[in-house]
């Protein structure tokens, strides 16, 4: 009978079957399938189609088969076909598979062959390093167009990327990842400065003693204020700093000398040490960790018996100090 348009849907499908193992005197087998009866099935028995019912060949309930007469093993075939379960036989069209047809997540790992994941399947940035493990780029998959049209960076800012490159691992590259400056990558630790007592100063016995620090070689954040002798933190750069306070005292004298931080007013970080020769120098290098709007200061301390000169100028007696990069 000729049809017009498409075929007829059971032209493209088959009725499962299942083939069973006959066990001697057995008359009991199990379906792969439930039926509601007898007449769900078609059971073949040495290629000759069995008349179900009670009393007849076969009768079958749920998943339960039972046969009239054992069969024996060797010497018989059964197999039987279930009618109300079709199968397709033949593959969709070419084409006829859109995204709608589609479940999502439906195409896995393994349905992709890795050569055909190529660049001109991705967008523009949409590789990350949340995409990939570490050391999970070699140079197998990087070709001369992978790294080009970069321009060399004099520094770098703390929300850049930076490509590493593990060279423990056979060529492979670590992934990029975020990172703050570092050194010998490049960056400075700012903010820093250095100022220095201008010219000598006395400064008196048993006394702490502010040191006017009054004149500057740099300040790259304007945080030194040289008519206060103070460094303030700036908004932003609270973290850990390196400080460093030095300061030489003229002639020949027996005492004790100290020198502080003073941060906010309160003595901070602190050294002392006994002085018996000529012209002592102290140095006192501490790491404070500091807070937005902290006011530090140098002060100096000596009890000799009476006012000593401490050195000026631009060799002898300095306050300097920068922000740790973490």
């Amino acid at each position: 009978m000729a049809y017009l348009g498409n075929a007829p849907a059971r032209s493209f499908i088959s009725f499962e079957r299942q083939v069973f193992t006959i066990v001697n005197s057995q008359t009991a087998y199990a379906l792969s399938h439930s039926v509601a009866n007898e007449n769900d099935i078609r059971l073949v028995v040495n290629n000759v189609v069995q008349e179900p019912g009670s009393g007849k060949a076969y009768t079958a309930t749920g998943t339960a088969l039972t046969l009239s007469a054992a069969l024996t093993n060797g010497t018989d075939e059964m197999y039987c076909v279930f009618l109300g379960r079709a199968t397709a036989t033949s593959a969709p069209g070419a084409g006829s598979i859109g995204t709608a047809q589609l479940a999502d997540d439906a195409v896995t790992t393994a349905k992709i062959l890795n050569s055909n994941i190529t660049v001109g399947k991705m967008a523009a940035n949409s590789v990350d390093s949340d995409q990939y493990v570490d050391a999970s780029i070699d140079a197998a998959h990087l070709n001369s167009n992978t790294i080009t049209g970069q321009t060399a960076e004099t520094s770098i800012a703390t929300d850049d990327l930076i490509l590493l490159s593990d060279t423990s691992a056979s060529g492979a590259l670590k992934k990029m990842t975020r990172a703050n400056f570092v050194s010998g990558v490049g960056g400075t630790n700012t903010p820093n400065f250095h100022a220095y007592v201008g010219s000598n100063v006395s400064l008196a016995n048993t006394t702490t003693f502010t040191v006017p620090m009054n004149s500057e070689r740099w300040d790259t954040a304007g945080a030194f204020n040289s008519s206060d002798y103070s460094f303030t933190v700036p908004s932003g750069q609270g973290g850990k700093y390196n400080m460093t306070f030095k300061y030489l005292l003229s002639g020949s004298f027996t005492c004790r000398i100290v020198g502080y931080f003073v941060r906010n007013g309160s003595d901070y970080a602190g050294m002392q040490m006994q002085h018996n020769s000529t012209d002592t120098c102290f140095i006192i290098n501490a790491n404070l960790n500091l807070s937005a709007s902290d006011v530090i200061r140098v002060s100096a301390y000596q009890d000799s018996g009476s006012s000593r000169t401490l050195l000026g100028g631009t060799t002898f007696s300095e306050f300097s100090g920068f922000k740790i990069i973490e």
